[in-house]
């Protein structure tokens, strides 16, 4: 596909997704959502890659959706908006690579929903989040269900609510995001943290992004005998048995993804 709104490099084991319509304060129109779908089906099966920093061009990371695509339409549209959006949001949590949302400025409705729906979120301080739907009588229901598995109910329902900006360093608090570092070195900041995270097993990471979803909301002795299952399989993998190998003769393991 011929990306207009989105563009992806690649940096050794780390891929880079940036959100390019910044004059649309990189609004989720129809446009972006299906290229980020082809992009991300793509890079699924791209065992060279382990982590994919999803940023934004511009001043703001995400002002959710593209409203003028929501003014006048019927069921059928709107439906599609949201199947699609549901689709890209379904994919960030089953493609392997751990995604890393990388926020600057406002991450608003949608965009607060793709932000928290990533695997980790680094944020700059000036960054702010929120679900101002319930200001234009459209409560944000889709966001509600990433905010609700990423922090408390209480605090979910106070975002939803009164649709209020909630600071980096109070998003921090609550759980919504893991760093807080200064505009200036958020660039490094998420390229760090994705390196880390890229020094282990391609293998290992996936099994462990499914594993944590996976069990999640099961029950405490359902999750026990699912992990119990998983961690038998993968300690049969050429990664588990080479890594467990170089720990004992004290060397550094050569991962093979599988």
């Amino acid at each position: 596909m011929d990306y207009q709104e989105i563009l992806f490099t690649a940096k050794g084991p780390v891929g880079y997704l940036t959100l390019n319509n910044a004059g649309k304060v990189n609004a989720l129109s129809v446009q972006m959502i299906k290229e980020i779908i082809d992009l991300l089906q793509n890079v699924s099966s791209d065992e060279s890659l382990k982590v994919i920093v999803l940023k934004a061009a511009g001043r703001h990371f995400c002002a959710g959706h593209y409203l003028a695509e929501m003014v006048d339409a019927g069921v059928k549209e709107y439906k599609y908006i949201f199947d699609q959006c549901t689709k890209m949001m379904m994919l960030i949590h089953e493609i392997p690579q751990i995604v890393i949302a990388q926020v600057q400025g406002i991450a608003t409705a949608a965009g607060c929903q793709l932000a928290a729906w990533c695997d980790l979120v680094v944020a700059e301080e000036g960054a702010r989040f929120s679900t101002p739907g319930v200001k234009i009588g459209l409560f944000c229901t889709t966001p509600m269900v990433a905010i609700t598995r990423a922090i408390g109910r209480k605090a979910a329902m106070e975002m939803l609510v009164t649709g209020r900006e909630i600071p980096a360093k109070e998003a921090k608090e609550i759980g919504l995001i893991n760093q807080v570092v200064s505009l200036a070195e958020l660039d490094a900041a998420s390229s760090a943290l994705a390196e880390q995270i890229a020094e282990a097993s391609g293998f290992a990471l996936a099994v462990g992004k499914q594993g944590l979803y996976a069990q999640a909301d099961m029950s405490d002795a359902q999750a026990f005998h699912y992990a119990k299952h998983t961690i038998v399989m993968n300690n049969l993998s050429e990664d588990a048995q080479n890594g467990i190998k170089a720990f004992l003769e004290k060397e550094q393991p050569e991962w093979k993804n599988r």
